[in-house]
This record gives structure tokens, sequence and C-alpha cells, in this order.
């Protein structure tokens, strides 16, 4: 009786050990993250505002690149670009420009760590075209000037001063602004995205 309630204790085969296949190499692991990484570098360029300078033939051209893995290399017109270091994921980049002409095209490029590339054609041009001021309103009140006034500009208008003191404004092509001062006159500025700058003395 008690021999059929006793089972003898079978030994079962080790497992066998798990072993990579040799083809599982550091080269095929990076290929495998680099068809993984589908997001592109973004070229942003920063100045000038709106692809225009008022320098004639020559300026810089600056902006950054941004990778969620890192950013490896920089190109304009097929010429790399000295990164501050390669790898990391923001890169800040600049650039002179040499224009025979009223503009030009300037392709940039750049590539990650993992391969990925983004082309920005990026179109720069020569504006020489001053901004126009006009103060539509002028107003004293003992030493206090009170003056309203319409900036202009064939681009965009991105800043307006009076006696040095920066308004608040919302760049565009035509900009209304409101400003009090003190003295015996008011002396305006108006710069436009290329740089152009126009001054008026309101009294």
């Amino acid at each position: 009786m008690w021999a059929a309630l006793y089972t003898p204790l079978v030994r079962r085969p080790p497992l066998p050990r798990l072993v990579l296949p040799a083809l599982l190499t550091p080269a095929l692991l990076a290929s495998c993250a680099a068809r993984s990484d589908a997001f592109k570098p973004r070229i942003v360029v920063t100045s000038p505002d709106g692809g225009a300078a008022s320098n004639t033939g020559s300026f810089v051209v600056s902006g950054y690149v941004l990778d969620d893995q890192g950013v490896r290399s920089l190109k304009v017109q097929g010429v790399n670009v000295p990164l501050e270091a390669a790898g990391e994921k923001i890169q800040p980049f600049s650039f002179r420009t040499l224009i025979r002409g009223a503009n030009a095209t300037y392709t940039i490029e750049a590539t990650d760590v993992s391969g990925n590339t983004s082309t920005l054609p990026f179109q720069v041009r020569v504006d020489t075209v001053k901004p126009g001021v006009k103060v539509t309103r002028l107003e004293r009140s003992g030493q206090t000037i009170r003056l309203s006034g319409v900036a202009t500009d064939d681009q965009k208008v991105v800043e307006v001063m009076v006696d040095g003191t920066r308004l608040n404004i919302t760049p565009g092509a035509r900009v209304e602004f409101y400003a009090e001062t003190n003295g015996v006159y008011a002396d305006v500025s108006v710069r436009d995205a290329a740089g152009n700058v126009v001054k008026l003395r309101a009294r």
C-alpha cells in the first residue's frame, strides 16, 4: 500500500544556457535604435528676423537645431558648420552670408545621431528701406508730453522707442503707439526687422 503512494524523484536535465547570436552586434543594436528614432532634427533661424538685413552683401545668420536624441552635424551649402558639442540635443549655430545681389537662398542641413536628416531652404535678402513714422497727436501739460503715432514698414516694425524708452508693441507692418515723456520735445526712434532705423523729433 505504501509503495503505491511513493513516486520516485526524477532528475530533470538542466535548462540550456541562453546564448546571444553572434549577429547581435553593437552595430546591429545601433541600427535598430536608428530605425526606432523617427524624429527628425528641427532647424530654427532666430536672426535676422524674417530673413532680411540692412547690411549689404554680408551679415550673420544665427539659430539652433533641436533633436530628442542629439545633433551630430550641421551643413550650410554642403559645408560643415562647427558645433559647440556634437551629440547635444540643442545646438546653436551661426554663419556669415555673402550675397551678390538683393537676395540669396542658403540650404541648411542637420543630421541627428541616428542619421535622420532635415533640410531648411532659408532665403535671405538685403533690405535697405527705412521704416516710416508719423506723430498723429501731441499734447503738452507743463513739462509732460503725451504723444500718439504710427510706425510702418514694408516688412515688419520690431521696435519703437521714445526718449530712449522702449515701448511695448506688437511687431507688424503697421504699429500704433502711445507714450508719455517729459521735456520740451520727444525723440522717437523706429527700427524694422532688418535693422534699419528712422528717427523723429516731435515738438
